[in-house]
């Protein structure tokens, strides 16, 4: 276990930190226990944001080209979140997916609750949706379908290791 700054929190805490050397062996891991499950996804769903880099990695790795996004927005800060998580504009076209074999990602399945709310979505418009996370925890509400790696502590992504840029000031 590393420690590590997250951008979003003023304390030191222990974290698992997953680099972008990291991040890639994880994703071909991953995808290779996709590849080996009876499991073939046609379309690859992002849950946006911390999904879209996972999704995109698995989408090469699994030779799909078919993709989309699902936004949600569920964490504030560390250990902090809304009450519930909710859908944000744009809406998926949830017409174009029905009968389909879906393949959720996201980079973690911390509560689950995000997980959860995407999943009965799209299978209450008829689809056949499983899910795939770098990361799962034991407090999820979901056990995804396919996991890379199971910890309970906070995890920085090398996406988000680093607050936003700003517009350089000069020049």
């Amino acid at each position: 276990m590393t420690q590590a700054y997250h951008a979003d929190s003023s304390d030191l805490v222990e974290k698992e930190v997953l680099t972008w050397e990291l991040f890639g062996t994880a994703s071909r891991e991953l995808a290779q226990v996709i590849a080996d499950s009876d499991f073939d996804p046609e379309i690859i769903i992002a849950v946006a944001r911390g999904g879209l880099l996972p999704a995109g990695a698995l989408s090469y790795a699994l030779g799909v080209k078919l993709s989309d996004a699902i936004n949600v927005e569920f964490y504030t800060d560390v250990h902090e979140t809304l009450p519930d998580p909710v859908l944000l504009a744009p809406m998926l076209d949830t017409e174009s997916i029905k009968g389909k074999r879906l393949l959720v990602v996201d980079d973690v399945a911390d509560s689950g609750r995000t997980l959860a709310l995407v999943l009965e979505l799209l299978r209450e418009q008829g689809a056949d949706a499983r899910s795939a996370v770098i990361y799962g925890k034991s407090r999820s509400v979901v056990d995804p379908d396919f996991v890379w790696r199971r910890t309970d502590e906070w995890i920085v992504f090398p996406w988000s290791a680093e607050p936003p840029v700003e517009r350089s000031t000069g020049a």
